[in-house]
């Protein structure tokens, strides 16, 4: 995270001093790409724990909710 907030603070003075549009794009695709692995990291940090530890304690209800999470966060991560 502390990458990605770099690298806005970059683009930011980048558009200040107007350099290049294309230079612009590219550190946005950059940061997109960067976010993108943030979320897949704590996609997966949740599945390796919150779902993990629900599936380990035998309670279906709590299974079952954790299951609704996860169908949830893969649509909205999805997007």
């Amino acid at each position: 995270m502390k990458r990605i907030e770099g690298q806005a603070r970059g683009i930011v003075r980048m558009m200040e001093e107007e350099r290049y549009c294309i230079d612009v794009l590219q550190q946005l695709s950059a940061i997109e790409a960067a976010i993108r692995a943030a979320k897949s990291k704590v996609l997966e940090i949740h599945a390796a724990h919150c779902i993990e530890d629900a599936i380990k304690s035998g309670d279906a209800e709590d299974q079952r909710e954790k299951f609704r999470e996860l169908v949830d966060l893969f649509e909205k991560v999805g997007r």
